[in-house]
């Protein structure tokens, strides 16, 4: 393995972590934002924000990444694993672009019950953990489904 391979390697787990890590800080956050004050709330929000626009951009590089080690690694695009972790990343990205921005779009509106959406928060990070987590699978086994 070459120089340049193997730091594509580690900028693709680096980024990884950086994809997942900060997700589990949602957890304690949304905890926090139930009982917080109005004043409070405003800089829980922002901090969630800038949660999901890390993992977003982490993600950026993790696909790109992803896309430099399929290139030049042994493994070719049509392998099952390979395939696998396209379409669950494809799934992830689409549920990161509109279910944490919807979910807090209506976080200040009148008309939502605040725990709902609350409810649905945790609901949406918890999916996306699992997702992260089948993709994480899928590229640490490699397994051949076909």
């Amino acid at each position: 393995m070459n120089f340049y391979y193997g730091a594509i390697v580690f900028a693709h787990v680096v980024s990884a972590i950086i994809s997942v890590g900060p997700l589990f800080l949602l957890l304690p956050l949304i905890r926090w934002l139930r009982s917080a004050k109005a004043e409070a709330e405003d800089i829980y929000l922002a901090i969630i924000r800038v949660i999901i626009r890390l993992v977003m951009h982490s993600g950026h590089v993790l696909v790109v990444t992803g896309i430099l080690l399929i290139l030049f690694g042994p493994w070719p695009w049509n392998t099952s694993w390979i395939i696998l972790t396209i379409g669950v990343m494809l799934l992830s990205g689409f549920f990161l672009a509109t279910g944490f921005s919807s979910v807090l779009k209506r976080f200040h509106e009148p008309s939502n019950d605040r725990e709902a959406v609350l409810n649905k928060l945790q609901r949406t990070a918890w999916i996306y953990i699992g997702l992260l987590m089948v993709m994480l699978w899928l590229m640490v086994q490699k397994p051949a489904v076909w």
